[in-house]
């Protein structure tokens, strides 16, 4: 790809992507800039990636042929307000934050720009991520496919409908936090049995990853794989009676639904 990309914001999910572009060989370093408010944060990008990057937004949205908007969204409106007289108009703007609407990117830009959304997750710092996008209707097939080649070096990607961007959270950018209390729960009852905590951790870490790889590669229905684990008058069915008794389906249930409302809220749905 000889694409020129920018970073406004350069913190861990911004370094995710670049070491997954620079590592899968999408983009060399060189081709990559980035802007920081902290001079610590710029020390250490410039030393860790090899990137350019210095705090001077402006500049970098002008140079840039995909602009990637990697800050909270807070802050979003500000940055906006700062740049939209420097993206040119070919350039693809890419925003990283639940709840920032394509039309609300238009209107704080006061004009078409070419917009896509997207939501990757924090195990794209493993290159294990799950992204999503979302284009507006002046990105073209080919910006797209820049995109996904973008996000597909640090994880998976999928293209959806903006009507399910607010439910993304909490299908696979939230998510994960609620698979850290699960893993974290269960390692606890291990080291209540006695197993050692780094033990513990290693052994469920390494069956909730060999289990989601049984779902995605074999292609089968969840509850067939459980029932194939659950032995009549066995432990396993034991365990999942006393789940489904203390409502551990519904309570992720809700969960997701709460994350989901919050999104809605954040862009204005709600």
């Amino acid at each position: 790809m000889t694409k020129r990309i920018g970073f406004i914001g350069c913190g861990q999910m911004g370094q995710a992507m670049i070491q997954g572009m620079i590592d899968a060989g999408v983009v060399k370093a060189e081709d990559i800039a980035a802007t920081a408010l902290s001079d610590e944060t710029i020390d250490f990008v410039t030393d860790e990636y090899g990137i350019q990057i210095a705090n001077d937004n402006k500049r970098l949205a002008r140079e840039s042929d995909l602009l990637f908007l990697a800050v909270k969204p807070y802050v979003y409106q500000g940055i906006i307000l700062e740049i939209r007289d420097e993206v040119p108009e070919e350039t693809v703007v890419v925003t990283i934050a639940a709840g920032i609407t394509l039309d609300a990117m238009k209107e704080a830009f006061g004009r078409n720009v070419k917009v896509i959304r997207s939501m990757p997750n924090t195990p794209s710092l493993v290159g294990a991520g799950m992204s999503v996008l979302c284009p507006n209707d002046f990105v073209t097939e080919e910006e797209l496919a820049d995109v996904m080649e973008v996000f597909e070096s640090f994880g998976q990607a999928e293209i959806v409908e903006e009507k399910l961007m607010d439910a993304v959270p909490a299908v696979s950018g939230s998510s994960p936090a609620f698979v850290y209390m699960f893993i974290e729960a269960m390692a606890d009852a291990a080291v209540q049995q006695g197993f050692p905590r780094d033990k513990a951790y290693k052994m469920v870490a390494q069956a909730v990853e060999g289990s989601a790889k049984m779902v995605r590669e074999t292609g089968r229905h969840p509850g067939e794989l459980k029932d194939a684990v659950c032995t009549p008058g066995g432990v396993t069915i034991a365990g999942v009676n006393k789940l489904e008794e203390v409502g551990l389906r519904s309570a992720i249930i809700q969960g997701m639904n709460a994350c989901t409302d919050k999104s809605k809220e954040l862009s204005g749905k709600k």
